[in-house]
């Protein structure tokens, strides 16, 4: 497959805007309108002076870690960015049509509303995996242009199985988007490496999770060359700034301090779980392959008031499909994870 063929055509045809640092970025710089005298607050870095609208620098440090090649790296805010950029590069507003897999992460389907574009569901079984008998009718009609699978999947916290993956992105006719945010916590292999197999694939991750820096809104699309190179086409001139660009860079020099946090958080979400399990009032502890997991709770809508109202907040996600009196927990640190286990006790009692 070909996934420039699948892009619009008036995007293919796009010249983009071309700013001053696309033809320079070092040496006397008056070519900008920037403010040469500098920065009104004091600041070790020329903040004065617009980012790399490329993110060189950072694309090789990304690449290098996730194990590809620069050229297939895209570099956003958050990964939200990332899945707006493909709905404007393939879906033409009120034609096209993408699949999602509910329960899964809202914005797929936020994204598609605010472009026009038709979503169509392709619902996962009661125990949150792909469902191939149904796929013929949810993909019946008119070719969907992309189908969004989630994995971990958010709010369910399961790994998607590897071979219905596969045999998605090699069955599906248009775009697979895989969202790798909680890659980190699983023991799954991230599907970056199947790039080079599979032109319609893209990855999308961030540094909002396992790497702690949410704050720094950057997320990652991993694709084919061209389809990162029409993203570099459609995005917005200076998407990132410089602090985040240089606080990302960073991180990847403390992967140690990443895999540190991830064995911990997992261990905690571990002992969470077991926890939970144990409390008459809950039903079930969904399996975790994330930073969360989904607990089936009596008067779960009820338990999530009280626990705010104690200070403990959590996420109810008994309105997604298959999550009736749903809480979805979050992994705190250890001293966090006792309050929450406490609190917990009392409201249910």
């Amino acid at each position: 497959m070909d996934p420039v063929s699948l892009i619009r055509p008036n995007i293919r045809a796009l010249k983009p805007y071309r700013s001053a640092r696309d033809d320079h970025h070092s040496g006397i710089l008056l070519d900008a309108n920037e403010n040469s005298l500098g920065p009104v607050l004091p600041h070790p870095d020329a903040l004065h002076r617009y980012p790399d609208p490329h993110h060189t620098a950072l694309r090789a440090r990304v690449a290098a870690f996730r194990g590809c090649r620069p050229e297939q790296v895209f570099c956003g805010s958050g990964s939200d960015e990332a899945i707006d950029l493909l709905f404007r590069l393939f879906c033409e507003p009120g034609t096209d049509r993408v699949v999602v897999c509910p329960p899964t992460y809202g914005m797929y389907s936020v994204a598609a509303n605010i472009h026009d574009v038709q979503v169509r569901t392709w619902p996962l079984t009661p125990d949150f995996q792909l469902d191939w008998s149904t796929f013929e009718a949810a993909t019946a009609g008119a070719t969907p242009k992309i189908l969004f699978l989630c994995s971990p999947n958010n709010p369910t916290a399961n790994d998607l199985r590897r071979a219905d993956l596969e045999r998605a992105v090699a069955t599906f006719p248009g775009i697979v988007v895989v969202d790798e945010a909680y890659i980190d916590f699983s023991e799954q292999a991230s599907f970056i490496r199947e790039l080079d197999r599979h032109p319609n694939l893209v990855v999308t991750q961030t540094l909002s999770k396992a790497f702690g820096l949410a704050g720094i809104r950057l997320g990652f699309a991993f694709a084919h060359p061209s389809v990162i190179a029409h993203m570099m086409k459609v995005k917005a001139p200076y998407n990132l700034n410089r602090m985040t660009l240089e606080l990302a860079e960073a991180a990847f020099g403390h992967t140690d301090t990443l895999a540190r946090n991830v064995d911990l958080l997992k261990r905690e979400r571990d002992r969470l779980m077991a926890a939970f399990a144990a409390f008459p009032a809950v039903r079930k502890v969904h399996v975790s392959h994330a930073n969360y997991f989904l607990a089936i709770v009596d008067q779960a809508e009820r338990v999530y008031r009280d626990l705010a109202a104690a200070g403990v907040v959590v996420r109810y996600r008994g309105n997604e499909p298959g999550c009736a009196d749903g809480l979805r927990i979050t992994v705190g640190s250890p001293e966090e994870n006792d309050i929450l286990l406490q609190r917990f006790a009392e409201v249910t009692a």
